[in-house]
């Protein structure tokens, strides 16, 4: 459509077919990094010079996700360059911040095409943004909306007032379930790699490296890797409210070293020497520990500091448990 500032362009409200393809495929973590749009303002309905402008991230998923909320509902949406990544990351990151958004402001022109001065940010960007500035530097007033999109007709429909709901930042059973694909496709080169060393540890013995003794203990050492991505990355995240421990680092040592302990017991023939169980055993528990403690970010449980904090504490001990797995993995060649 036409405004003062030149032509804007007008969304929908649905997504095609291709776009839900895209989405699926995003949230396994295929193509995430480069899912983005361009930066800038959109409409939605017929927006006219009364209509609310909601501030987002250029990562589509993000925007697709916001505009969904607003079938029915006229209304512009200022897209901010946060180079791809949602508004919480890029909150905490810096690139959904004042100086972005007051510079996204000026190049659309905004006060030329709205007739107020208010604009509506998702909570999650707080951290990011100063209102204040915002206001000092564009004289546009900041007002935070809901966490979750899918509030916004109801906070719009309040004049613009959240509940405390609407406020409370939640990580049910699904929200958790939904990131466990992404946790996992992140892991297939790391896996790639982390099976070439192990074959070559496998094949070193009397003879220094054996061929048929490679294939055979990579076996055992690929199915204690799995069990331990599938422990650290999927089983954790989901049980996370109920085990019994604070740090994620070792909400993965417990499940992983039941894993480790049900995967020696249930794979390895009677024959198999205890340091060579224990190895795998060990190797099961470190990989469970670290992968857990990577889903810390994804999180609303833990803040930077502490996430930092809980790094500094654990990665010692996950590398102590992988130097033992790898010794013991060695030595139980001979």
């Amino acid at each position: 459509m036409e405004t003062k500032a030149g032509p804007v362009p007008i969304i929908k409200t649905r997504l095609t077919a291709g776009e839900w393809m895209s989405t699926t495929l995003v949230r396994c973590g295929i193509n995430r990094h480069n899912y983005t749009l361009c930066p800038g303002l959109y409409g939605v309905g017929q927006p006219h010079e009364g209509s609310e402008v909601l501030v987002t991230a250029n990562f589509k998923l993000s925007f697709d996700h916001l505009r969904r909320t607003l079938s029915g509902i006229n209304a512009w949406i200022l897209v901010l360059d946060t180079r791809g990544i949602n508004v919480w990351c890029a909150a905490g990151k810096g690139s959904f911040d004042t100086k972005e958004l007051v510079s996204r402001i000026k190049e659309v022109k905004l006060d030329s095409i709205v007739a107020h001065k208010r604009l509506i940010l998702p909570q999650l960007g707080a951290t990011g943004v100063n209102a204040k500035e915002v206001k000092a530097l564009s004289k546009f007033r900041v007002i935070y909306g809901p966490v979750r999109a899918k509030d916004l007709p109801l906070f719009l429909k309040n004049n613009k007032k959240a509940d405390p709901f609407m406020r409370q930042v939640t990580f049910t059973f699904l929200e958790r379930l939904i990131l466990t694909p992404v946790e996992v496709q992140i892991l297939f080169k790391p896996a790639i790699i982390a099976t070439v060393v192990l074959f070559i540890l496998s094949g070193i013995g009397p003879g220094i490296f054996s061929f048929t003794s490679a294939w055979t203990r990579t076996g055992y050492g690929l199915y204690a890797l799995a069990g331990g991505i599938f422990s650290g990355a999927v089983i954790t995240p989901i049980l996370l409210p109920w085990i019994p421990v604070r740090a994620f680092a070792l909400k993965g040592i417990l499940l992983g070293s039941a894993a480790g302990a049900a995967l020696v017991w249930k794979l390895c023939p009677e024959s198999i020497s205890f340091s060579r169980a224990l190895a795998l055993f060990l190797f099961t528990t470190a990989t469970s520990s670290f992968l857990a403690m990577n889903f810390t970010g994804t999180t609303p449980f833990t803040s930077p500091s502490g996430v930092e904090k809980e790094m500094k504490q654990y990665i010692p001990v996950q590398m102590i448990l992988m130097g033992l797995s790898t010794g013991l993995w060695i030595y139980s060649g001979f």
